[in-house]
């Protein structure tokens, strides 16, 4: 398997259990080794008390985009810490993009940072995200 199938395979075996970004209504744009795009639509149930996108959901987007990047090895990988740095607010009716991309991964370590637009291409986050590999793979490993 070429190590885009083996991104591929991995994120569709992630993907058929990950109810909260079906839920949310979150689309897998793109997957490649250390890469994806995930994107989701703000809708009126994820309003704030100011009438815009709670940050709890662009958070979640982005976790999810970083979530499918550091898995994209076919090795269990979680997050080990997570930070945000909002920079404008989404609004009901945008269309969200969390673009991540691998900085570093060595050894059991990897640092990825997730940039969140919106449909005009305006960055509204940054993420950071620093995984951590565990035992296990999302596919049968052949001998």
């Amino acid at each position: 398997m070429t190590p885009q199938e083996l991104a591929e395979a991995s994120a569709h075996a992630m993907w058929k259990d990950d109810a909260a970004s079906q839920k949310l209504g979150m689309s897998l744009d793109h997957v490649a080794p250390g890469e994806a795009v995930l994107s989701m639509s703000v809708t009126e149930a994820m309003s704030n008390g100011h009438g815009n996108c709670h940050g709890g959901y662009i958070f979640t987007l982005a976790d999810s985009a970083f979530a499918f990047a550091c898995n994209s090895y076919n090795q269990m990988t979680v997050a080990q810490h997570c930070s945000i740095t909002y920079l404008i607010p989404g609004r009901i009716g945008d269309r969200l993009t969390a673009t991540a991309r691998e900085i570093s991964r060595s050894g059991r370590s990897g640092i990825y940072d997730i940039r969140i637009t919106n449909q005009d291409g305006m960055q509204l986050a940054e993420f950071r995200g620093h995984s951590r590999t565990v035992k296990g793979t999302h596919l049968p490993v052949e001998d």
